[in-house]
């Protein structure tokens, strides 16, 4: 059997991680969502559920990885007890990661486009009505739309293809570097705008009246809900780079790291979009209007907003291609573990796969959006991303805890021996009954109030 391919560096294992997580999400949902839900309030809470939920479900992908050395489905039939079926999930996973990746490009592509469009100086000059009507050509456009689909996954076969470490480690690395970087710049910018404390007030200082107006209730489950999600846990999206590190390190701290670089990255999003929008007196609004519509605008009305307009859409596109590469890499790790294909093989199959898969999602914005699956208004993209985030994340998450904590899985002795091996953090045995019943009980709370709240 051909030895399993190893990360390089701690560093590479950390940055990998959080790049899976980091994803536009962070960018334009976070920062909205914190603004909208009682400021600081929301970032206290969600921090404090990161830390019992996120944190606690992220170790034991890694060490169902690390103990397995295999992809999660080949990792389930591997850890399971004789004679039960936890590895069915692990199809459902592996779908998950196909599907995932079946819209993330068609909106990856979408930065690509607005990032080649703010370099070219197209917004320069441009009022609110142009800057909609250049978003309203490229939504309309499915060739428009498709050609840039198609270099981001290029990208990302490219990488996948040189390997592990001389390709995804150290492209990854380099690009989360540099993200970081763009980000502190954008970030200092964003705050030296006029009335940017305006903006940094509504988006990090308590208020009382908004969490009224919200319901604590609500603003509580919206922070449950962005510590779960933010981490991308429950498809084996960690999973698979606990399978490529050594037992050096007691996976606590890692997963610590991870989560914190995550959080780092979704704040500093926010300091540099809401002052912004306050300064040029605009709403921060959610979703895509906010980066295709809104900050166009900003930048151009913004002096030197050229530039800023090209730093921000390439930190965008860096924190996308990044989430592309790494769940790739779970794509290319599944058929190299179940058919025993050579990595460019892997590769080519997941991406012909991958790239034929999204045309619908492309499509599904102008010729079939007659097509509007789930409720009305909704497009192909959101059926598919519902079935992603609203059913295989929080369902696989549940069976990822049962599997790890429940005598008839892999079982606790088992996954605390494993997340305490190495040097560093350890879990204490302590908080066994925590593992076995309140987590799962949360997890399940998360999978059924999603799915009912969605169509309530």
């Amino acid at each position: 059997m051909k030895e399993r391919e190893s990360l390089g560096s701690r560093l590479g294992f950390i940055l990998l991680s959080a790049g899976c997580a980091i994803g536009i999400g962070n960018v334009w949902r976070f920062p909205y969502m914190v603004g909208e839900n009682g400021g600081g309030l929301f970032v206290l809470v969600y921090v404090l559920f990161l830390l019992i939920l996120g944190v606690p479900v992220m170790t034991m992908e890694y060490a169902i990885g690390r103990s397995s050395r295999v992809s999660l489905l080949s990792a389930y039939k591997k850890l399971e007890p004789p004679n039960t079926k936890w590895h069915i999930f692990g199809y459902f996973a592996i779908a998950g990661n196909y599907l995932l990746l079946m819209f993330y490009s068609v909106v990856s592509g979408w930065i690509l486009r607005y990032f080649v469009l703010s370099f070219a100086g197209a917004f320069e000059g441009q009022g609110p009505d142009n800057i909609e009507l250049i978003y309203k050509e490229m939504m309309s456009s499915p060739w428009v739309m498709t050609l840039f689909m198609v270099i981001t996954m290029a990208i990302t076969m490219f990488v996948t293809s040189m390997g592990l470490e001389a390709g995804v480690e150290k492209i990854t690395k380099v690009m989360m570097i540099v993200l970081i970087i763009i980000m502190i710049i954008l970030g200092i910018r964003s705050l030296l705008l006029p009335n940017a404390s305006e903006g940094v007030k509504f988006y990090l200082m308590p208020n009382a009246e908004n969490v009224r107006k919200v319901g604590l209730g609500n603003v509580l489950y919206g922070a449950l809900n962005q510590s779960f999600f933010t981490l991308s846990l429950g498809i084996g999206s960690m999973e698979i780079f606990g399978s490529y590190i050594k037992k050096e390190r007691s996976l606590v701290g890692e997963a610590l790291l991870v989560a914190g670089l995550d959080t780092f990255v979704a704040i500093v999003a926010g300091l540099i979009t809401i002052p912004a929008c306050f300064a040029y007196g605009v709403a921060p609004d959610k979703g895509p209007s906010l980066i295709f519509l809104t900050l166009p605008n900003i930048f151009a009305s913004m002096k030197g907003g050229r530039i800023i307009g090209s730093l921000f859409f390439l930190f965008m596109y860096f924190a996308a291609l990044s989430t592309m590469i790494g769940v790739f890499e779970n794509d290319v790790s599944f058929s190299i573990d179940l058919f025993g294909h050579e990595r460019k093989k892997a590769v080519a199959i997941a991406g012909i796969v991958i790239t034929l898969g999204s045309i619908p999602c492309v499509l599904g914005f102008n010729v079939w959006s007659a097509f509007q699956p789930l409720k009305a208004g909704n497009t192909i993209m959101d059926l598919e991303d519902f079935m992603v985030s609203n059913m295989l994340l929080p369902i696989g998450a549940f069976v990822c805890c049962l599997f790890c904590t429940c005598k008839y899985g892999w079982g606790f002795d088992n996954y605390i021996e494993e997340v305490n091996s190495g040097v560093g953090i350890k879990m204490t045995r302590a908080l066994k009954w925590y593992f076995k019943i309140v987590l799962p009980a949360i997890l399940a709370f998360l999978a059924i109030y999603g799915l009912w709240s969605y169509f309530a």
